[in-house]
C-alpha cells in the first residue's frame, strides 16, 4: 500500500518499548534503594549554641593542621549543607583533609519570636560570639573567615567592624556592588517591597522565597535537570546526591523580618555598602578598614551573583594583599563539581596556609 516506505515498524516499536520499560524498572529500583540524604557526612560536633544558631567544629583528619582556625559563614537563605554533599565531592571535607581547622555556622530556622532580629544581631552578636568562642578555645588572637554568597557580605561587614579579630578573609560568590542589572535576581530585587512582606509575615516564609526565586528559572532548566538524572542513573550515588540537592533547594529557612528588610533595602535598593553609606547599630561599615589579605573567588558562569557584583571588591577594600580568581563554573558548581575538588578548594587551602603561619 505504501510502496517501499515503512511508516510503522512494529518490531522496532516493540523493542524500544521493552527497553523503555526496563529503564523505568531500573530507575524505580534505584529510587527505592537511594539514601535519603548525602549531606553533612563529614565528622563534626556542635561546640556552641545561641538561640537558633549552632556552631559546628569538624574533626581534624590531616597530619598537619593550620594553627589559625577558619570559620565558614553561609547565607541566611538555604542551608550550608550543599558544601558537604557526598564524601567524594564534599567541599568541606576537602578543606579538612587538606589541613584546615574548620568551623561552620548554621543559622537555623527562624520562628515568629525572631522577627525583630536585625543585621546588628547577626553580625555584632551571633558572628562575634562565635569568633570569640573560637579564639578562646584555640588560644589565638585572630581567626580566618570564609564567607559564602550573602555570608561573604556579612564577613566583609564583620571584618570592617572588628578588624582586630580577623587574620585573613576569603569570599566566595559574594556580592558587594548591587547596582548591576546583570542577573534576574538583581533586577528583581530593586522592585521588591520588603517592608510590606515583613508587615504581612513577620518572618518571611521559606516557601514564599522558593516560589519567588523559582519563577525566575527558565522551564528548560527545570526539565533538563530531571532528564539528566535519568541519563545518569548508572553513576554511583548520582541519584542520592541529586535528591540531596533537591532537598537543599526547597528546604529554605524563613527570613527574620527586620534583618531581611534592612538587607534588601540597604543593598539591592540603595547599594549602601558599595557607596560607603552602610551603618550597623549606628556604626559606619567602611570596607577600606579591611587591610587583611583578601581572596575573592567567583564563578564566571554565575547566574545568581553576577561577576559585576563581585569583581568591584578590589577597589572597595583597603587590603594591599588582594587576590581575585574566577572559575569557569556556576554558582553551585563552586562547591559540588569536580572542578571544586580539583581547583577551587585547593586554591582556598593553599592561599590560607601561606597566610596562617
Amino acid at each position: 500500500m505504501y510502496g517501499d516506505f515503512n511508516f510503522f515498524d512494529i518490531k522496532t516499536s516493540i523493542q524500544e518499548n521493552i527497553k523503555a520499560q526496563e529503564k523505568f524498572l531500573k530507575s524505580f529500583e534505584s529510587m527505592m534503594d537511594v539514601k535519603e540524604n548525602q549531606a553533612n557526612q563529614t565528622a563534626r560536633e556542635i561546640v556552641f549554641e545561641e538561640d537558633k544558631l549552632k556552631l559546628f567544629h569538624y574533626k581534624k583528619s590531616a597530619a598537619y593542621v593550620s594553627k589559625v582556625p577558619t570559620l565558614i559563614i553561609y547565607a541566611l537563605v538555604n542551608t550550608p549543607s550543599m558544601m558537604d554533599i557526598g564524601q567524594e565531592k564534599s567541599f568541606i571535607k576537602k578543606l579538612v583533609d587538606s589541613g584546615l581547622d574548620v568551623y561552620l555556622i548554621e543559622w537555623g530556622f527562624p520562628t515568629q519570636e525572631d522577627k525583630y532580629l536585625t543585621l546588628d544581631d547577626y553580625i555584632n552578636i551571633y558572628i562575634d560570639d562565635c569568633v570569640e568562642y573560637i579564639k578562646k578555645e584555640n588560644k589565638v588572637d585572630k581567626i580566618n573567615l570564609l564567607g559564602v554568597c550573602q555570608g561573604g557580605t556579612f564577613s566583609l561587614m564583620y571584618t570592617a567592624l572588628h578588624s582586630d579579630k580577623i587574620k585573613n578573609i576569603v569570599t566566595m560568590v559574594t556580592p558587594v556592588d548591587f547596582s548591576t542589572d546583570d542577573g534576574l535576581l538583581f533586577r528583581w530585587g530593586k522592585y521588591l517591597n520588603p517592608d510590606r512582606m515583613v508587615e504581612a509575615y513577620g518572618v518571611v516564609p521559606g516557601e514564599f522565597m522558593n516560589t519567588g526565586f523559582l519563577t525566575l528559572k527558565p522551564i528548560s532548566l527545570m526539565v533538563n535537570k530531571y532528564v539528566d538524572v535519568i541519563n545518569d542513573l548508572d553513576e554511583p550515588d548520582h541519584l542520592s546526591n541529586f535528591m540531596t540537592m533537591e532537598k537543599w533547594i526547597f528546604d529554605s529557612p524563613g527570613q527574620a523580618g527586620m534583618a531581611y528588610k534592612d538587607f534588601l533595602n540597604s543593598m539591592y535598593k540603595e547599594n549602601k555598602l558599595c557607596k560607603g553609606e552602610m551603618e550597623v547599630a549606628g556604626k559606619k561599615v567602611d570596607l577600606k578598614k579591611i587591610t587583611q589579605p583578601v581572596l575573592n573567588l567567583y564563578a564566571e558562569k554565575d547566574n545568581q551573583v553576577p561577576n559585576q557584583a563581585t569583581i568591584p571588591m578590589k577597589d572597595l577594600v583597603g587590603s594591599k594583599d588582594y587576590t581575585a580568581k574566577g572559575f569557569p563554573t556556576g554558582h553551585i558548581g563552586m562547591f559540588v563539581s569536580g572542578r571544586s575538588q580539583r581547583e577551587v578548594a585547593p586554591t582556598v587551602v593553599e592561599w590560607l596556609k601561606k597566610r596562617s603561619r
